[in-house]
């Protein structure tokens, strides 16, 4: 089966305005370096095909790297609470009776290396509460998304008589 080159713009173009179920700034990074990275390898190939159609191969390679490049950005976004803008959003499916104690710091300071970027934002390391226990997530550099500009750390917001995990979020 082959694709006219209009199908193929199409379809490039129906993927590029379907966006991502998230907006972080991983999400966004991978889904651009995904498309890059994936119109190139698909120019190659679709020039060294037989019909030597490197602009079919660069669109359908372009739209497959932006949809693996946004998903793997996605989920990073939604492992560091990087896309949640508000409370409401960042509440967590965790409820508890009585907030758990977390865990002491640990004993070894965090080393803040040169921010990556002027718009970079220092994440403090903090423990995380994932459902059964804490974990610790250290210290990062975030580019924060667009109109966002402060960090909210995660916290326990009281529920009437009961509490709500709420993921870190920006504002």
């Amino acid at each position: 089966m082959r694709l006219s080159t209009s199908s193929l713009l199409f379809l490039a173009v129906s993927v590029f305005f379907s966006g991502c179920v998230g907006t972080g700034p991983n999400t966004q990074q991978g889904a651009v370096t995904g498309g890059a990275l994936g119109a190139l390898a698909g120019a190659i190939i679709g020039n060294n095909s037989r019909g030597g159609n490197a602009l079919g191969g660069a669109l359908i390679g372009g739209a497959i790297g932006a949809i693996a490049g946004g998903t793997l950005g996605n989920s990073v976004d939604n492992q560091r609470g990087t896309i949640y803008r508000s409370p409401e959003e960042a509440a967590s499916n965790v409820v508890v009776q009585q907030v758990p104690p977390p865990p002491a710091p640990p004993q070894v300071a965090e080393v803040v290396t040169a921010p990556p970027a002027p718009t970079a934002v220092w994440i403090p390391g903090y423990w995380a509460f994932n459902g059964a226990s804490y974990i610790w997530l250290g210290g990062r550099w975030e580019i924060p998304p667009p109109n966002c500009r402060a960090y909210v750390a995660p916290y326990w917001a009281p529920r009437g008589s009961r509490y709500v995990y709420v993921r870190g979020y920006w504002r």
